[in-house]
């Protein structure tokens, strides 16, 4: 999918940003969908800022229209999680009437599963503050997974970091991923990195697959 044109939404936020970059750096032609366009000022030859609500479905329809794939990288403001939910709806909707033909979206630690069979969310060790959160991920990834769009949805590990590219990771589906130290975590750098390479080369198509140090 090299050269090829994708939507970003929620560009401004600390992953899109990098996910942006990593795309950019790759050859692809990418449309970075903001509220405000004063607050996203990169320029890059390949990139082109429209103004658009994600959560306006007839908005994601004509922006998305004549792209290859559309990323999601929202995040919701504390105490407005449901969005979450309101977005799953409308980038199903209008990544449908627009035609595109992939959808891929960055999506929580909460809801996959530890050793003993049960989501993290639900262990004494997932933070109580994020639980909000990873309910309303929970919701909007069952959203995607009845959806009849090519969705793949990427969680990340528990804990993520900035500032480090290394390239190299483990990939999973439903479950945490742990080291040695029992540590679950990833740099959002390398987030990006697997993002865009399962953009590149799709493996998880409708299907949930997260990664890890």
């Amino acid at each position: 999918m090299m050269n090829s044109k994708v939507v970003l939404f929620g560009a401004n936020g600390k992953i899109g940003q990098l996910i942006m970059k990593e795309a950019l750096d790759r050859g692809y032609e990418v449309t970075a969908v903001v509220r405000d366009r004063t607050l996203l000022t990169e320029l890059y030859e390949n990139l082109h800022v429209v103004e658009g609500n994600v959560m306006d479905c007839d908005d994601v329809t004509a922006i998305c229209e004549g792209h290859q794939a559309v990323i999601s990288a929202f995040g919701p403001v504390h105490g407005e999680e449901e969005g979450l939910v309101k977005v799953a709806h409308s980038l199903v909707e209008g990544v449908r009437r627009s035609g595109v033909s992939r959808l891929l979206v960055v999506g929580e630690a909460g809801s996959l599963k530890v050793a003993s069979g049960i989501q993290w969310m639900n262990t004494e060790e997932y933070p109580l503050e994020s639980k909000p959160l990873a309910i309303a991920h929970e919701q909007a990834y069952e959203i995607y997974s009845n959806s009849d769009v090519d969705w793949t949805y990427c969680s990340p590990p528990a804990h993520i970091t900035y500032g480090r590219r290394v390239g190299q990771f483990r990939i999973g589906m439903d479950m945490l991923i742990l080291d040695e130290g029992d540590r679950s975590s990833i740099s959002a750098e390398d987030y990006a990195v697997a993002l865009i390479d399962e953009l590149e080369d799709p493996y998880f198509v409708r299907a949930r697959f997260t990664v890890a140090y």
